[in-house]
């Protein structure tokens, strides 16, 4: 099958062919149909984020049809239109009993860990497909297993409620997602941060409210549009130091900062003005959970959500292409998700 592979960190990802695994007990094989291209597998390009030996099939959104079932597997059968979660759990671990799978103690994130889905062919626990239903396109599928349910995460770790203000610090996959999943949650406004016109312009569309950040301090601009209160919740993912400052100042009394963009970087926090004078709190988010997954499709099926304006466009198996998306993700140029169409 063909393959595109990351072989040397800081290195162009490579196109290869590679045999086509057999699922093992317990595993489906999948053939795939849409692979979105996330911003996290710039970091493993890089070598910022540390993967699995190497070489590697970049690749953790990814939305197929089942091609063939292994030993063990019965609710599953070839020609089920499915959708990945992104890790491969033990299922028997204290996290994975808690429902906190991502910290599963031998857990293994596909296109990270093992083999994912920039390919043909993809092989995984039965434990971590979902079904998609006909209503979903393969490409929406694919992205909502990193970027929407990871926004989907990040809103429920900030404890969410209806009539809750929302400021999103970045427009790019993640952020039009938990744009329209503020919404879906009853938001009274979303603000949505960013320097890029283009993508303030589709969040506007989405119903947020824009707020560029290359005009004028967007924290500033925050707080005059609430009357100097601030938002009760912000959603920081970008992974900059700024904008993670700027999301815990824009935050009202009892707000909520979640952090979600990966970053090696630190950034100052003022206990004493920025958090206790407010009793606001700083969330980590880490990735998203599979149990979250149901709600996130069927909200999908029945229209509630719409990712097809997420969705800037395809490209095929070809190495060459996806490291130019790639480049482009590198500098923060991409404005929505692009997907891997084998």
């Amino acid at each position: 099958m063909r393959t595109i592979r990351l072989v040397s960190p800081g290195k162009p990802l490579e196109i290869a062919e590679i045999p086509a695994p057999a699922p093992s007990v317990g595993e489906v094989l999948v053939r795939v149909r849409a692979a979105g291209i996330c911003h996290s597998d710039v970091h493993y390009r890089a070598g910022r984020s540390s993967t699995g030996p190497l070489p590697l099939t970049l690749g953790h959104e990814v939305a197929g049809t089942i091609e063939e079932c292994g030993p063990g597997v019965s609710q599953l059968k070839p020609g089920d239109r499915v959708c990945l979660h992104y890790l491969a759990t033990c299922g028997n671990c204290a996290y994975c009993h808690q429902g906190n799978e991502q910290f599963c103690t031998t857990g293994k994130m596909i296109g990270k860990h093992r083999d994912g889905g920039y390919a043909e062919f993809i092989s995984i626990p039965a434990r971590s497909v979902f079904r998609l239903p006909d209503e979903i396109p393969f490409e929406q599928g694919a992205i909502m297993m990193c970027s929407t349910a990871t926004s989907l995460h990040a809103l429920h770790k900030a404890r969410i409620n209806p009539g809750d203000t929302v400021a999103v610090f970045g427009v790019g996959g993640l952020g039009l997602s938990a744009i329209q999943l503020a919404r879906a949650f009853g938001a009274s406004e979303v603000f949505a941060v960013d320097i890029k016109l283009t993508k303030l312009e589709l969040a506007r569309n989405l119903g947020a409210t824009p707020v560029n950040a290359s005009s004028a301090d967007p924290v500033t601009q925050i707080r005059e549009r609430t009357s100097g209160r601030g938002v009760d919740v912000a959603l920081e993912l970008v992974g900059l130091p700024l904008t993670m400052t700027q999301a815990v100042n824009s935050l009202a009394i009892k707000g909520r900062a979640a952090m979600v963009g990966i970053t090696d970087q630190s950034f100052p926090v003022s206990s004493y003005h920025q958090l206790i004078n407010r009793e606001a709190e700083i969330i980590g988010v880490s990735d998203h959970l599979a149990q979250e997954l149901p709600l996130l499709l069927e909200w999908c099926r029945q229209g509630k959500l719409d990712f097809s304006h997420v969705i800037t466009r395809s490209v095929s198996l070809d190495a060459m292409s996806v490291n130019e998306v790639l480049d482009d993700l590198e500098g923060f140029g991409e404005e929505g998700r692009v997907v891997i169409v084998p």
